[in-house]
């Protein structure tokens, strides 16, 4: 501010100050000699400013009588910004005018307000007495009339807001604010739309929260005979089939008797109170609870054998296939169990994770073979990669013998790698690593997968018998200390199996209010807790394709651990659909959710995050 001419902040040159002072003093004089004279002097002054009126000053008042008696007092508290010639008010003039066809010269317009003014008012003064700063404010006032114009015009929705940006800036540019807000974000771009069926997801939920715009009464306060009936059809495996849309669901009995029947699934041990999934990261919700077990070594062995018959009798039933698949949840990791046909696989499967080195060199032990098919992956898209194998073994079973032959060469020179330093005589000086060292950085690679999604483990066929016996006699299934110490591992099953007990989900639905550009509107939503599985996702959203007109929205909280159990099992041999649909008819499950599960896996090691449905039609998000 220094700069600018007519302006000092201390008087440190009164000398200065005072031929300033008689220099306005004369350029007063003149302007009682017209506009004109009053435009030159203006001109011809050093600092390019308007006569009579001092720097960073609003100027003589618009209404006043005379403009040549006496000038108006300096504003001390006065800012460049709320000056006409700042930057921000000049830039935005110009870019008004570039706007606005015809707004290319301010000054003409200037004279006409100005005369439109005199018109309307005989009384004021005449135009040639009226100096250039007056001619220019009351061209601005007719241009911002002119630019309000243009803003309504062009303006966007009143919920729609636009962050105000400097126009000065010479960083971002005026046309590129000028831009949509309704552009839909990357995010749901790539949501597929158009879709009757979602891809099956085979992770667990811990919750589901479904929102509409129809409410969720038909949910809430079921019946007696109406609970009774669901349990009644979920343990005698019933079917029901509903119309295409329920115009009043409220009143339908076959709708609440259905949603009853797919809240159902079956747990062992079940223990009121004690929550017992998730049990991966559950020491601090289970803290402080009564466990009469943690101390009592003959009632964990009664746990542990009431346990192992019901696992048993769970998997003869998978082998069966009458029960399609279920879930071994430890405070480690979580097993899924699969039968045959299920995922696109031609036998029986079970997947682990997340796993450790520790587990793997085990179940290596036990006889158990396992691929890591995430791992398997990665290598058969970068056939050139460098990258070692978690399981040396595999290496060998799968290759030709070559990497059986690479491990041999590399004991031998870690016997005798440190001979060099006999040779030189300095075999003393230098402390050598042990062996423990050694061992420990050609392990590296594989300690790294640990509690990743890439250390989920695949077993196949026959070898799930052989995982089954290995979990069963396994000690670290069971924690040895802390809140889950001496807790067998959780069962979940969509069948029933001896020993387990039938819990159902906890639904609870509420509304709220949410604000639109009328005003507000309900938003009704139906939340959804515990063990979620797959059959219980699909039936639930078959249930609100009748009762929500084919209109909904769903969050998906899945437990992540679980989330690569979507992973592709298929191998070369596959078994014909039509096969498993007719194999696995007695399940217990829904025809339409069963047709969904034989169906190969197509999310990876992702799960579903949101689920739309618009029109009948589905679209998500992983």
């Amino acid at each position: 501010m220094s700069e600018l001419a007519g302006y000092s902040p201390s008087f440190k040159r009164p000398a200065e100050i005072m031929r300033l002072r008689r220099k306005r003093a004369r350029s007063e004089v003149g302007l009682g000699l017209g506009l004109g004279s009053g435009r030159s002097n203006s001109e011809s002054s050093p600092g390019g400013g308007l006569s009579g009126v001092r720097r960073f000053s609003p100027g003589p008042l618009l209404g006043s009588e005379s403009r040549a008696g006496g000038v108006k007092r300096r504003n001390p508290f006065a800012n460049i910004e709320n000056t006409y010639s700042s930057p921000r008010k000049r830039t935005t003039s110009e870019c008004v005018s570039e706007a606005v066809p015809g707004r290319g010269n301010v000054e003409p317009e200037g004279e006409n307000a100005t005369l439109r003014i005199l018109s309307r008012n005989p009384n004021r003064t005449k135009p040639e007495e009226l100096d250039l700063f007056t001619a220019r404010l009351l061209g601005a006032e007719a241009l911002s009339k002119d630019i309000t114009k243009v803003q309504e015009a062009c303006s966007l929705p009143k919920d729609e807001s636009l962050f105000e940006e400097d126009l000065s800036s010479e960083v971002q540019t005026a046309p590129s604010l000028i831009a949509s807000p309704r552009v839909p974000s990357p995010a749901l771009q790539e949501l597929p739309s158009g879709c009757t069926e979602f891809p099956a997801d085979w992770s667990l939920k811990t919750r589901l929260l479904f929102t509409s715009q129809l409410p969720f009464t038909w949910a809430e306060h079921l019946k007696a005979q109406e609970e009774a009936q669901g349990l009644s059809q979920h343990c005698r495996a019933a079917v029901s089939t509903l119309p295409h849309s329920i115009p009043e669901p409220r009143s339908s009995s076959e709708l609440r008797c259905a949603f009853q029947q797919s809240l159902v699934y079956w747990q062992h041990p079940s223990l009121p109170w004690l929550q017992l999934f998730p049990r991966i990261g559950a020491e601090r919700r289970l803290a402080g609870k009564c466990a009469p077990w943690a101390q009592d070594e003959a009632l964990q062995q009664l746990l542990m054998s009431e346990w192992s018959v019901s696992f048993t009798s769970l998997y003869n039933l998978l082998r069966s296939r009458l029960c399609p698949y279920f879930y071994l949840c430890t405070y480690q990791f979580t097993v899924l169990f699969r039968a045959a046909g299920l995922a696109g696989s031609e036998g029986i499967t079970a997947l682990i994770s997340p796993t450790t080195r520790g587990l793997r060199e085990a179940m290596k032990m036990e006889g158990i073979e396992f691929t890591l098919p995430l791992l398997e992956e990665r290598k058969r898209r970068n056939p050139g990669g460098s990258e070692p194998s978690p399981d040396g073994e595999q290496e060998s079973e799968d290759g030709d013998g070559n990497p059986a032959q690479v491990n041999s060469d590399e004991d031998d020179e870690d016997d005798g790698g440190f001979s060099w330093l006999e040779e030189m005589g300095v075999q003393d000086k230098i402390k050598k690593p042990d062996t423990i060292s050694i061992k420990l950085c050609k392990e590296h690679s594989e300690v790294r997968l640990d509690h990743k999604p890439e250390s989920v483990v695949l077993v196949k066929g026959t070898n799930t018998f052989t995982l089954l016996n290995f979990l069963i006699n396994c000690k670290s299934v069971v924690a040895v200390a802390g809140a889950q110490a001496g807790l067998p591992p959780t069962l979940l099953a969509p069948a029933a199996f001896r020993g387990a007990t039938m819990q159902t989900l906890k639904a609870r639905s509420s509304n709220v209010k949410m604000q639109v550009q009328t005003g507000y509107r309900d938003q009704f939503s139906l939340e959804i807790t515990g063990p979620v599985m797959p059959h219980s996702l699909h039936n639930l959203t078959l249930l609100l394709k009748s009762a929500q007109q084919g209109a909904f929205s769903t969050g998906l909280y899945t437990h992540e651990p679980t989330a690569v159990f979507n992973t592709d099992p298929r191998t070369q041999g596959e078994c014909t659909k039509e096969s498993v649909l007719q194999d696995l008819g007695g399940c217990g499950l829904h025809p339409e959710t069963l047709q969904k599960l034989v169906e190969p896996a197509v999310l990876g090691k992702s799960a579903l995050r949101q689920l739309d449905m618009n029109e009948y039609k589905y679209s998500w998000k992983s």
